[in-house]
């Protein structure tokens, strides 16, 4: 077992030449598969005490050939970086089936599956990079889920930070070039998870790039949480990322204004996957990928994009009209840093918390 190499100077460099394409929805492509309890079981699970139907990260255990096929096809359309199969594999996510247990497990797997993806594909003028991806859990730090008892929560910052130091470890382990906090809707639970993610960088004597990736949940353009594009910006610039960005909840012509926002604001990259529209009322959606990449297109000739991809509802064929459109097309130049001390992460973060 050997970590990836990849730093944020490497990846900088590349992103300065070109925007970069992000996959697509995994969600999305699995859905396609029609895959029944038995196949998310396998014989490991054949006689798991509860239903796992719906575990799509359990995939990479159980069907990796499907999650390893979902991978491919992303990379053969044009995508340079992978997200990881782990989107809810953190023992608190797994709560949900028993499962806590495998979360390093299946964090490690979904990393080397996507690293294996990613060798295929790579080449000298085109190397493909792997996004570990640590996704928002289902509980809140900041809401109750109890409309009776506001002051409750049902998880709290140091059982966030173990659980994504769990995460983080094994997809480090595992081949990821890059460590993701995507979809976020409660800045606390995030702010949790970078403690963690520059924690695991202190101890393996090492840091890798992170890309943030926040979640306007509807068109009063806030996060879940209650934060504007800015406030969840300034909230979390101190962790230095690599990139931050926005995905999920809205289409591309919803999300443009936050876009636009961030794009002039951002002192890092900007990376952004929106869903392929709004669902319609069976749930599907219906944007297709000429009209996404349309959007798409615009905004990367206005300058907003470094890195760009799509959510839930886009495909491999979304994924390769948005390549073609914005291939040749001047990345954006992240603004001059504004005057402000030099840190470390975590001694930014300590000030910051």
């Amino acid at each position: 077992m050997s970590y990836s190499t990849v730093t944020p100077a490497q990846l900088a460099a590349l992103l300065s030449e070109r925007i970069l394409v992000l996959d697509g929805g995994m969600g999305t492509m699995i859905q396609q598969y029609k895959l029944q309890e038995a196949d998310y079981r396998g014989t490991e699970f054949a006689n798991w005490p509860v239903d796992v139907k719906g575990n799509n990260d359990l995939l990479v255990l159980t069907k990796p050939e499907v999650i390893l096929d979902i991978h491919r096809q992303y990379l053969a359309a044009g995508a340079d970086i992978l997200e990881t199969n782990s989107f809810n594999a953190t023992p608190i996510a797994m709560a949900d089936y028993e499962m806590q247990a495998l979360s390093a497990r299946i964090n490690y797997e979904s990393a080397q599956l996507a690293r294996q993806a990613c060798n295929e594909y790579s080449t000298a003028d085109k190397p493909r990079f792997v996004a570990g991806v640590l996704g928002p859990t289902n509980r809140t730090a900041s809401i109750s889920p109890n409309v009776n008892d506001p002051g409750y929560r049902n998880v709290d910052f140091d059982t966030l930070v173990t659980a994504y130091k769990e995460s983080t470890h094994a997809l480090l382990k595992g081949g990821a070039d890059i460590i993701m906090l995507e979809t976020i809707f409660d800045t606390l639970n995030a702010k949790a998870a970078a403690f963690a993610v520059l924690a695991v960088f202190e101890e393996l004597g090492q840091e890798w790039p992170v890309m943030i990736s926040g979640t306007i949940t509807d068109a009063s353009g806030r996060t879940l949480s209650g934060q504007t594009t800015e406030a969840f910006y300034h909230s979390l610039s101190h962790v230095n990322p690599l990139s931050f960005g926005l995905n999920c909840a809205l289409g591309p012509d919803l999300l443009r204004p936050y876009v636009e926002t961030l794009s002039e604001m951002a002192e890092c990259y900007v990376s952004v996957h929106p869903n392929a529209g709004l669902p319609n009322e069976f749930g599907e959606y219906d944007l297709s990928a000429n009209e996404m990449a349309a959007e798409i297109a615009d905004w990367a000739k206005q300058g907003f994009l470094n890195i760009v991809g799509g959510c839930c509802g886009s495909t491999p064929a979304h994924i390769q009209a948005i390549s073609q459109v914005v291939a040749g097309v001047q990345p954006r130049q992240p603004k001059l840093p504004s005057h402000r001390f030099c840190l470390s992460g975590l001694e930014a973060f300590s000030l910051e918390w």
